[in-house]
């Protein structure tokens, strides 16, 4: 089933308002504190998941389906083909990516969105 989301660049989700509205803001502050801090060598950045199988996932995948009256499974087929490396992330994956950014491995990312997305995301 086409949900009509191929070869688009989702930014602004579908249903998402809160969500949509709050990113943008989040994004502006880490910009704003990356350099506000970064004369005390403090680093700021902001790490955006893309679809990571998380409970919370899940249950927007099920009221997605439920709304549209299809199998769960043909959401979740739909969704996963417009990811690159063909499937959902793993939370473990998302860990570990912040992980890195708040290690000592990490001294000159700043003022950064990291989109930890498995590829969803086209634009620049």
């Amino acid at each position: 089933m086409d949900l009509g989301l191929k070869g688009k660049s989702v930014l602004v989700l579908p249903n998402m308002i809160l969500s949509n509205t709050i990113r943008a803001g989040v994004h502006a502050l880490a910009k704003s504190l990356a350099t506000e801090l970064a004369g005390d060598g403090i680093l700021v950045n902001t790490v955006a998941p893309g679809r990571i199988m998380t409970d919370r996932t899940a249950e927007l995948d099920r009221i997605k389906a439920e709304k549209l009256g299809v199998p769960l499974e043909t959401i979740q087929a739909d969704l996963t083909a417009q990811i690159p490396l063909g499937r959902y992330g793993q939370p473990d994956e998302f860990g570990r990516a912040v992980a890195f950014l708040g290690s000592f491995a990490n001294t000159y990312i700043s003022g950064q969105t990291l989109l930890v997305d498995g590829g969803m995301i086209k634009s620049l």
